[in-house]
């Protein structure tokens, strides 16, 4: 792609130049404020040569829009004289996943966010510095990286974000001149270390690599437009019309999506109010139903939804699931430990687990453990015993409580980038990203073409996790629902445990069919074969706590080659 820049174009004329610039950045700057106003995001990613100015051209933007809701992300170098990382030996990449930063950086969607360098960057930095002879690495190893990258440029565009990608090219003898002059000039010169200097050494390997990496990531959902460095005026000219052109363009998007969220709406609302008038005054034939529990129109009301919502869900994930992925009717309820084994195993596997904490600690591993489940099935007692056995200062337990407003103004797995344990130490979560593809679906806080992208979205997330090197177990703790209903009366009636009890923890009760669909697709779709669901039957709480606690054991044996517990 590199080659199609031409170098040799004549320069404009500065009069000519400052008139279409100026109307170029008076049509912006409305359509910046449009885009706020609409909730529209724009995502515009600089990559290209040192000394290419990329910060020059950002500056000149940065001048003319509203800083506050515009913001700045500038990559730094990765240092490959520093200390080798302690957990690659054991197959962790770096203290967090190489794209967190970027999820971090990330605006929210009524913004504009700028990178200066950004996840291309990082895969170069990590391609030179890691690579063997010739600086270049195998094309597997490429594709692992394009992976993560188009996760989640995709992710972004789905999400109501516009992307565009800037690549700043020039010539080899034209970046060598620039950064002289950079380096000569004392008021510049901390800006080009002597390593960026003579970076030029290695303009031929990069170039092969940069314009391998366009080719395969030029996407049509996020395609790059090539910058002639060598030339600022046509260089902003192009920058700010194609800024305009994507903000015009994602601006008649969301008006056509806004009108079919509207039409579903209203659709939902018709069908609500048409129950209502038929339920009017019904019951099941025996009197008014009990709490909890569901009349025959509500019934049927409730299966008839669950129903619907199982023909949205996607055929299948294009991830490799596990054939044995468990299903919501084939899980055991009557597996139980007594008492005194319970006590007397659980100290054991704390203490097991404390050691190999110990060690994974120092080997820099990180222990990524996720529990889903119905009400009242045991979460909370679960991550309490697991815990009890750690350092306090080496986990953190991450509950999932309605999204903030921020939150809301960023795609859903943005919260739960942002909230990841370092390499070393333990991040439990207490409900998870999976909200997206349960509560979100049941309730209808998320749109089915919301939550039908979000089984693989999930994986991509998870799968990213995986290939970091954490070692992720997913948790889901069930309960029968009888066995549930007895746990909410005793919450009732209990003046320790009301705290726990909500009327939505009742009325959820009422929705069991729909749930039970949307688990069984959750199931079906993101049981991949690197991150599989693990049941924890839980109508014995105690089962379920030693059963979590033998799996995590077993995990942290594996992969630390400790020998295996007793």
């Amino acid at each position: 792609m590199l080659e199609t820049i031409d170098f040799n174009q004549k320069k404009l004329p500065k009069a000519a130049y400052k008139q279409e610039w100026d109307a170029l950045i008076e049509r912006l700057v409305v359509l910046q404020q449009q885009a706020h106003n609409a909730g529209v995001g724009l995502v515009v990613l600089f990559e290209g040569w040192n000394g290419a100015g990329k910060g020059s051209r950002i500056s000149d933007l940065m001048y003319n829009l509203d800083a506050r809701s515009t913001g700045v992300y500038v990559g730094l170098d990765l240092d490959p004289d520093a200390r080798e990382f302690a957990g690659r030996e054991w197959g962790v990449t770096g203290y967090y996943p190489i794209m967190q930063d970027f999820w971090k950086a990330l605006g929210e969607r009524n913004s504009i966010t700028f990178y200066d360098r950004g996840w291309y960057s990082a895969v170069i930095q990590h391609m030179l510095y890691n690579a063997p002879a010739k600086l270049l690495l195998p094309k597997e190893e490429e594709r692992h990286y394009l992976d993560s990258i188009y996760d989640f440029e995709r992710q972004l565009t789905a999400d109501g974000y516009i992307v565009v990608k800037f690549f700043v090219h020039m010539t080899k003898e034209a970046q060598v001149k620039r950064l002289r002059s950079l380096h000569d000039d004392p008021a510049t010169r901390w800006r080009v270390t002597d390593k960026k200097l003579h970076s030029h050494h290695g303009y031929e390997a990069a170039y092969e690599l940069y314009d391998r990496l366009l080719e395969r990531s030029d996407y049509p959902f996020a395609p790059w437009v090539l910058l002639n460095g060598e030339d600022k005026r046509r260089t902003n000219l192009t920058i700010a019309r194609t800024l305009v052109e994507a903000l015009e363009q994602g601006l008649r998007q969301k008006e056509a999506n806004d009108a079919l969220r509207g039409a579903f709406s209203a659709h939902q609302a018709e069908m609500e109010a048409q129950f209502n008038l038929e339920a009017l005054g019904m019951t099941d034939g025996v009197g008014a139903p009990g709490r909890g529990m569901l009349s025959g129109m509500r019934l049927a009301r409730a299966r008839a939804q669950a129903e619907a919502a199982r023909e949205l869900a996607p055929r299948q994930s294009r991830f490799a699931i596990v054939e044995d992925y468990p299903q919501v009717d084939l899980i055991d309820h009557s597996l139980a430990i007594d008492p005194e084994s319970y006590k007397k195993t659980l100290r054991a596997l704390q203490a097991r687990l404390f050691r190999l904490e110990n060690i994974m600690f120092q080997k820099r591993v990180p222990l990524i453990l996720m529990y889903e489940g119905w009400d009242a099935a045991g979460k909370g007692g679960n991550i309490k015993r697991v815990a009890q056995a750690l350092d306090a200062r080496a986990y953190n337990i991450f509950p999932s409580p309605a999204p903030t407003k921020p939150e809301l103004n960023h795609p859903f797995l943005w919260r739960y980038w942002t909230r990841l344990p370092k390499a070393g130490h333990v991040g439990m979560y207490d409900r998870s990203w999976y909200g997206r593809v349960l509560v979100e679906r049941v309730e209808g806080f998320a749109t089915p073409e919301e939550w039908s992208r979000a089984y693989d979205e999930i994986n991509e997330f998870e799968h990213d996790l995986v290939d970091w090197g954490a070692i992720l177990l997913k948790f889901w703790v069930d309960v029968s629902p009888e066995e549930q209903l007895r746990r909410f009366q005793d919450r009732e009636t209990d003046p320790a445990k009301q705290w726990k009890i909500t009327e939505d923890d009742w009325r959820n009760r009422e929705k069991y069919p729909q749930y039970k669909a949307a688990i069984n697709d959750m199931f079906r779709l993101t049981s991949t074969t690197f991150a599989p669901w693990i049941v924890l039957e839980s109508d014995d709480k105690r089962y379920a706590r030693i059963k979590a606690l033998r799996i995590i054991v077993s995990a942290l044996e594996d992969r630390l080659g400790v020998e295996h517990f007793g």
